[in-house]
């Protein structure tokens, strides 16, 4: 005849395999945590990387209208009649455009950008664009005083960076008077 031992049930046998249970319940908290965590830093990253790019365009095409503009003062430009545009000098310019039609900047078929300056240089280097409207000379000189002749000349210049490669891209445009 066989006899069986009846086993006693205690607290420690009733825990056996729960610490394995807990433990792996904190190590997928512990590692979903972590590549939250990941995830925020490589956005973060992006965003810095997004606002680097965009600064980088924003100062290369400011410096290209401090340049042209300068141009503009020395070398006084007007483009010969009509819209169209010219290298005038050293300055690409062009007329007025016509009433009703897609601004020049906007217009994807427009072809008269002009390279500027490069600024940076390696993978930095950004080369921007430019135009220039010449938007007439019968303009007040020193707006306000009525005895001023109306014979100043206006311009419009335009720069714009592209970006490649997703980079940032940024269209300035500034309105140059000259006597």
């Amino acid at each position: 005849m066989k006899t069986f031992r009846h086993m006693e049930r205690t607290p420690a046998t009733d825990q056996l395999g729960v610490a394995l249970i807990i433990s792996l319940i904190i190590l997928v908290i512990m590692t979903l945590l972590g590549m939250s965590a990941i995830r925020l830093i490589t956005s973060e990253e992006r965003m810095a990387t997004n606002s680097y790019d965009r600064n980088l365009a924003f100062q290369a095409t400011e410096a290209t209208l401090k340049e042209v503009e300068s141009l503009i003062e020395t070398e006084v430009p007007t483009p010969a009649a009509g819209s169209g545009c010219a290298k005038v000098g050293s300055v690409m310019v062009c007329g007025l455009a016509a009433a009703g039609s897609t601004s020049r900047w906007l217009d994807d078929t427009f072809t008269s950008w002009e390279s500027a300056t490069t600024v940076g240089s390696g993978t930095l280097a950004i080369t921007p664009k430019y135009f220039v409207e010449y938007l007439g000379n019968t303009f007040a000189c020193r707006p306000g005083d009525s005895s001023d002749p109306i014979n100043c000349k206006r311009y419009r210049v335009t720069a714009q960076t592209q970006g490649s490669d997703g980079r940032a891209s940024v269209t300035l445009q500034s309105i140059y008077a000259t006597e």
